[in-house]
């Protein structure tokens, strides 16, 4: 396993790819939100900067615009590609997002698809199977993976939409915190049911919630419910050998320091 942290596609991504090197990781996943960046210039600049600072790109994990609510109650209603009234200009820019990723050399495409429906007969389960569809076509197009990444669903709901898109270049971004801060499963027990499908891995720590109506919290890896030790080896016994790119959502200062704890802790256990 090669390990990684999370950075972002800005205007001044040089500085990004700087600091990949300065923590001493080979490997980043690059993070774009803005579509307006995903330029031939842009590109040839990513490029140029990952050959700069010795860093590899294992995901380019694509945003998509529109309102984002992070929560138990808004969040089926705005998230992803869950939502009809967003489906279709999100499924566009997510195609871009593949064009983008595929001009840098990035064979992964992964971002958060949304509360995906739990009964398979929920009314837009099966247009939301389609269009999952037409996206992992656009990404075979592109000769990329197309994953989604672990939260907002059960893993038995995640399999079966894989199983039901029935296209080969699926696969899983495992965030294991995402699992625990919305409540959906223990990240160890989860790779029973989806593990081969794994193949990227956000190394992210949180606590489960305790109210319906949000989140649970993301600390510092090693302060929470993750078990990082059975984890890993979870992880090398389904076969796992794949990057695992450290994610902390916090101002700048204390992420640095969380960063490097992190990269300390799993470099043990790797």
């Amino acid at each position: 396993m090669k390990l990684g942290v999370l950075i972002s596609l800005t205007y001044t991504l040089e500085i990004e790819f700087k600091k990949v090197r300065d923590f001493g990781f080979p490997t980043c996943q690059l993070n774009g939100w803005v579509q307006n960046l995903f330029t031939d210039e842009i590109a040839k600049r990513v490029v140029a900067a990952g050959k700069q600072y010795g860093v590899e790109i294992t995901s380019f994990w694509c945003g998509w615009e529109g309102p984002a609510v992070w929560d138990f109650i808004d969040g089926p209603l705005t998230l992803g590609l869950v939502p009809p009234a967003y489906r279709h200009e999100r499924l566009k820019m997510l195609k871009k997002g593949s064009d983008f990723a595929a001009k840098i050399g990035v064979r992964d495409l992964t971002t958060h698809v949304g509360f995906i429906p739990e009964d398979p007969n929920h009314p837009e389960y099966r247009s939301l199977v389609t269009t999952l569809r037409d996206l992992a076509h656009h990404c075979q197009g592109n000769g990329q993976n197309f994953l989604f990444e672990t939260g907002q669903e059960t893993p038995i709901t995640l399999l079966r939409i894989i199983e039901d898109i029935g296209l080969d270049n699926l696969g899983i971004n495992l965030d294991p915190a995402n699992l625990i801060l919305y409540g959906k499963a223990n990240p160890v027990d989860a790779l029973d049911v989806f593990g081969k499908y794994v193949k990227g891995v956000h190394a992210k720590d949180g606590l489960y919630p305790t109210s319906g109506r949000y989140l649970g919290q993301e600390v510092p890896l090693g302060q929470g419910k993750v078990n990082f030790p059975a984890f890993i080896t979870r992880l090398k016994e389904v076969g796992f050998d794949g990057p695992l790119t450290i994610e902390r959502e916090i101002s700048v200062d204390e992420q640095t320091a969380d960063i490097r704890t992190a990269k300390a802790l799993l470099e043990k256990l790797i």
